[in-house]
């Protein structure tokens, strides 16, 4: 973990209610895909935990969803703007499982952090393949970020109105694949879990109170005793995971 200070180089809506942000600074903390920042904001008193999208040596991308005041208040801030941001948290996923074809699975705001994670899966010679799931064709976003990576998502939305109709499992059918990621809402993941036919990494959001372990707020029970979501997750083996 690094306590830094990074500047708002971008911070523009992707949809209605999803926004992009650039970060610019030291992000030399920030090492695996799957991590999360910890974000202070004027008037609250707790931080917010954001997973991180993207990065490269000059900072970092995040996209997140407005949900609440946290999210609100970013959503207005403009480029030049300087936050206090705790990076380098959580223990990101493990990309030496991939098996060469791996699939990413994620779901609605659990997007974002695959990015990211297909980057380097790309940089080490892999190659995987994206499913993202959706409701609705207004609520889809991430495209562009995967397309310029030469990647192009399989997508379903609940009401069909882009991609398949159905959930984002129901893509599962039909695919070779060595090992899956993903990151999404809880029942989605649940249903990856289900579904899928290969061993894989599942990323968790929890209410987390300090982001880095200090606290026990984000605390749950697996195979292999408790573990808090925000220090020895947010990532978890399919092998440890209890429903």
């Amino acid at each position: 973990m690094k306590q830094v200070i990074l500047e708002i180089k971008a911070n523009r809506p992707l949809t209605e209610n999803v926004f992009r942000m650039e970060l610019d600074g030291d992000v030399s903390a920030v090492t695996r895909p799957g991590q999360f920042v910890n974000i202070k904001l004027d008037g609250l008193f707790l931080r917010r935990p954001l997973s991180v999208c993207d990065w490269d040596a000059s900072g970092l991308t995040l996209i997140y969803k407005v949900v609440g005041r946290g999210t609100e208040l970013m959503a207005e801030l403009r480029p030049g703007t300087a936050l206090d941001v705790l990076t380098g948290l959580g223990n990101g996923y493990d990309l030496s499982k991939s098996g060469g074809q791996p699939l990413l699975i994620g779901g609605g705001v659990g997007v974002p952090p695959l990015v990211g994670l297909a980057r380097r899966l790309l940089e080490q010679g892999d190659r995987p393949q994206v499913l993202l799931g959706f409701n609705r064709a207004a609520e889809v976003f991430g495209e562009a970020e995967f397309a310029a990576l030469g990647l192009t998502p399989a997508l379903a939305t609940l009401d069909g109105s882009r991609g398949r109709q159905g959930f984002v499992t129901d893509l599962l059918v039909g695919r070779q694949y060595s090992y899956v990621y993903t990151c999404g809402p809880e029942p989605m993941l649940r249903a990856v879990y289900r579904a899928a036919a290969a061993d894989g990494q599942f990323s968790f959001e929890e209410r987390m109170g300090c982001g880095f372990g200090a606290c026990m707020g984000c605390t749950c029970r697996t195979k292999y005793g408790y573990k808090r979501i925000c220090k020895d997750g947010p990532v978890l083996e399919r092998e440890e995971i209890i429903w």
